[in-house]
């Protein structure tokens, strides 16, 4: 399996947590999504694979046809994406976006995180360099596919050479840049794919050992900050175990 792949299985059940939390983090990128590009799924890319994640994290979908309503409503809260990076206990690089209507409030519970574990937030970009933002998809094999080909037919779209089959459940992820992320989705859906996911993450380009007793420290920050209710993702370069 490529080092991408590996990253994000190691990493996905921290990033989202308890249900209910999950339920909100996707209440937000409903409400976010909806504002850009209309309540529509048919017509609003973004919005549609927000709803297949949920599909997949077991939201109800009373639950998503109510935060698409309430996103249309005049006095719902106007959420923004935000990105806060720094170094936490042990040199540890952490990356961590949120959705927020309160940007105050939200910049003020990740510093005062980040003093608690004796952290440094830096300035946004400062830690670019050292993760990689990626578009991944999700998608069920089809019979009589031919990987390479379709592989080549994908890079026009975007799409890296890496990729990664799951066997057992018959599914094959890719890896794009960010800004072809509706075009990937688009060709995949025109050709018949079943689409099962679709999210933003970063892959960090080095991953950095460290012992059980600092593993621990870390996770501790990185529960701490997923546990805000602004904050959608945390990202390290902890080597996961």
């Amino acid at each position: 399996m490529g080092r991408a792949f590996e990253y994000r299985k190691a990493t996905k059940l921290k990033r989202w947590g308890h249900m209910a939390r999950t339920f909100t983090k996707i209440g937000k990128q409903i409400a976010i999504a909806v504002r850009a590009g209309g309540p529509d799924p048919d017509n609003n890319p973004h919005l549609r694979s927000i709803i297949l994640n949920a599909k997949r994290e077991n939201m109800p979908l009373e639950n998503v046809k109510r935060a698409i309503k309430n996103a249309m409503g005049k006095d719902q809260s106007d959420y923004k994406e935000v990105t806060y990076e720094g170094y936490g206990p042990h040199g540890i690089a952490i990356f961590v976006d949120a959705a927020t209507d309160n940007t105050t409030r939200t910049v003020g519970n990740v510093r005062a995180i980040f003093n608690k574990f004796s952290g440094n937030l830096g300035t946004m970009g400062s830690l670019s360099f050292l993760f990689e933002h990626k578009c991944v998809f999700t998608f069920k094999k089809k019979d009589g596919i031919e990987m390479d080909e379709l592989i080549l037919d994908l890079i026009d779209y975007g799409v890296e050479d890496e990729y990664d089959v799951d066997d057992e459940s018959g599914e094959i992820t890719i890896y794009g840049d960010p800004k072809c992320f509706g075009e990937i989705q688009k060709h995949l859906e025109e050709n018949g794919f079943e689409v099962t996911g679709a999210e933003f993450t970063r892959i960090p380009n080095d991953l950095k050992d460290v012992t059980p007793e600092e593993r621990e420290t870390i996770d501790k920050m990185v529960e701490m900050l997923e546990d805000d209710d602004d904050v959608q993702n945390v990202y390290t370069n902890m080597k996961p175990e």
